[in-house]
């Protein structure tokens, strides 16, 4: 089959001597250099001169014979394109786009036609594929997709293993040459030192990518088929995703970066006032704690006087938000064709209630619709389930795929890929932001559709409450992978660390074996509300172990909307500090892995001339990891721009900071 495949590469892309037989293009700074070659087709990619990527092999196999006979070259155009576009929300109040163009127009003797298109960045690259409409052509269908990642040096890799299903696993950190396949975002850091991260931007209309190691250190894409194995099918026309590599000089660059945003279209929602960042609570954590049910029954959570109480909770902690999960009827016929209805509610949940509540209280709801992977249903479903949420107010819509899709479909194929696409855009049509769990991977579309606000699609808080859970590099490792595609939901703010007022009513969960806990310090728990950004932002933890409590003032004034962000200092798996602004005042969320460490954080990005108070919430003398997780100290301090911040965190600790000017 392989060698089938790279015919079909040679067939496409053979061009002939037209034109130069290597085309080059760089970054507006000069540093990345792309080269492409013919006969057959192939890219490679230097930085400063040294090659990152090897020759690698470019090309579509499609079921359409008359796409095989060799291409030629016909035109080379280029184009460069510096601007600053403002996002609806993001850690930035302004993105720079800036980026040199090469796009190769290809054509055969059976007439048909196919663009290969380059953007380069100063920090990094993206390539795609586009189809245009043509004639005497009513289908397109893609049996393979030939993309080569021949990365030219060794490298230490932090990835999850290829997996058409689910995004929930825990990261590896091994050699690159050791990892077999990968779900996209994998990152890696070069022998020398050099950063990179292959993922794709603007997944639309076709199958998810994931890799497969050729041998060494080359990987080629294999897209998640359809259940006929076909990998895309298309009417008329086609664009695939961008292929992206991003490339750094250090690792919080990555997590700085725009390109993956950059490589997907402007909003596509003309009137985005009703899209604004929020934090929230919920009736979530108990349920998978055991303490509480989505099922109607003794211990249900999602009862009208339970809401209530995260209402006023939220009322009184400027908190906008409440999330109710298992609200509605169908939980307990979980698994089965059309269990869920998403607009009948359980007997002890009176909705209209709840929603007039809330609205006295100035405190907005968060819709929830599981769909236990029954997507058929739910899409005859989703335009009454969603109009019946805007008509009462509510803007905010979180969505759960957990369970089986129909069969034969994979979870990040095209089928499902499109699914997901017309659950945004139906929601933009009812002015409903979402937070989508068990979603396809994020790719920044989020720019086209600024209502697509959040998602999971990583192994998330959750996890802690019924495994061994998460490991402290674990935060250390997903802001440079899975976070690079855009937000993530983890829901961090745990407070009960170890569960120490946790009643056990249920183990629903075979996971569980009596071990599981958070795997932090509380001061860390805090720091991730900074580190892990999402624009809805949410305190997961049951209200009970926030009442009262100190630290939770810090999320009672944080912001969920960033004018800048800065990474100051960062290393894969190991530790991270991020500085996020709002307006004058500025937050800081420092973490560690298992190891103990001391951080220099200089403040020189404060303005000069102005004292500011740090407001400081660390783990203490006698906070432990493993005994005493949850003790924490709150101390202030006097700074400025001079000032060079000490960092001191234990074993899976890290700070949150606040920092506000002081008045004269």
């Amino acid at each position: 089959m392989r060698n089938y495949i790279f015919l079909g590469c040679v067939f496409i892309f053979f061009a002939c001597q037209k034109v130069a037989e290597t085309q080059a293009v760089l970054s507006p700074n000069g540093r990345i250099t792309v080269t492409i070659n013919k006969n057959p087709l192939t890219y490679q990619v230097k930085l400063d001169g040294k090659l990152l990527i090897d020759q690698s092999r470019l090309g579509l196999m499609m079921s359409d014979t008359s796409f095989h006979s060799a291409f030629e070259i016909q035109e080379v155009s280029r184009n460069i394109i510096k601007e600053n576009w403002i996002p609806v929300w993001g850690t930035d109040s302004v993105v720079l786009n800036h980026y040199q163009e090469l796009k190769l127009k290809l054509a055969n003797k059976d007439d048909r036609w196919m663009d290969l298109c380059f953007r380069v960045f100063d920090d990094g690259v993206g390539f795609r594929y586009e189809i245009p409409k043509q004639e005497r052509v009513d289908s397109l269908v893609i049996l393979d997709e030939i993309t080569e990642f021949n990365f030219a040096q060794s490298a230490m890799a932090w990835s999850i293993p290829a997996n058409y299903e689910s995004y929930e696993f825990l990261y590896r950190t091994c050699s690159l040459d050791s990892v077999q396949s990968a779900n996209t975002p994998i990152t890696l850091r070069t022998d020398d030192g050099t950063y990179m991260s292959i993922h794709e931007a603007n997944l639309t209309n076709y199958a998810g990518m994931t890799l497969i190691n050729k041998g060494g250190n080359n990987f080629e894409c294999d897209l998640v088929p359809w259940p006929d194995r076909i990998k895309v099918k298309a009417k008329t026309s086609l664009m695939s995703p961008w292929r992206t590599i991003m490339i750094t000089d250090h690792a919080g660059e990555l997590i700085e970066s725009h390109l993956i945003q950059n490589l997907n279209e402007p909003s596509k929602i003309h009137d985005v006032s009703w899209i604004k960042p929020m934090k929230y609570v919920g009736i979530w954590w108990g349920m998978h704690l055991g303490a509480e049910t989505w099922t109607m029954g003794q211990h249900h959570g999602a009862t009208t006087e339970n809401m209530k109480r995260y209402i006023d909770f939220a009322s009184s902690y400027n908190i906008q938000g409440v999330l109710a999960e298992g609200w509605n009827t169908g939980w307990e016929d979980w698994g089965k064709l059309g269990a869920f209805d998403q607009t009948t509610t359980y007997a002890d949940y009176n909705f209209d209630e709840v929603v007039a509540y809330a609205r006295q209280k100035k405190v907005e709801l968060i819709g929830h619709h599981e769909t236990g992977g029954d997507i058929l249903t739910y899409e005859q479903r989703m335009d009454t389930a969603m109009q019946m949420l805007s008509n009462h107010g509510i803007r905010v819509l979180k969505t759960g795929y957990a369970g089986p899709i129909p069969k034969g479909q994979f979870h990040h194929g095209q089928w499902m890929v499109n699914h997901y696409r017309r659950v945004v855009e139906t929601a933009a049509k009812y002015q409903l932001m979402l937070d989508v769990h068990e979603p396809i991977k994020a790719t920044g579309i989020s720019r086209t559709w600024p209502n697509m606000m959040t998602r999971e699609g990583v192994r998330g808080m959750e996890w802690n409450a019924w495994s061994e859970g998460n490991p402290p590099e674990h935060h250390l490792i997903i802001p440079f992978t899975r976070g690079l595609g855009g937000p993530i939901d983890y829901t961090p703010g745990i407070f009960d660390i170890k569960y120490e007022k946790r009643k056990r009513y249920v183990r629903w969960n075979s996971n569980d074996k009596g071990n599981s806990r958070v795997n932090t310090t509380l001061a860390k728990q805090m720091a991730l509300w900074v580190t892990l950004y999402s624009p809805l932002q949410m305190a997961s933890d049951q209200i009970e172990n926030y009442e009262g409590h100190p630290a939770f003032k810090f999320f009672e004034n944080l912001p969920v909307s960033w004018n800048e962000s800065r990474v100051l200092a960062a290393e894969i798996g190991d530790y991270l500090a991020v500085a996020r602004r709002n307006d004058d005042s500025w937050w800081i969320g420092t973490t560690t892995d298992e190891k103990a460490r001391v951080l220099e954080l200089p403040l020189s990005f404060l303005k000069t001339g102005i004292n500011y108070q740090a407001i400081i919430y660390a783990d203490d003398a006698d906070t432990d990891l493993e005994e005493n997780p949850a003790a924490f100290l709150i101390h202030h301090d006097r700074v400025n721009t001079e000032t060079i911040l000490t960092v001191k965190m234990v074993a899976g600790g890290g700070q949150a900071i606040k920092i506000t000017p002081l008045k004269e």
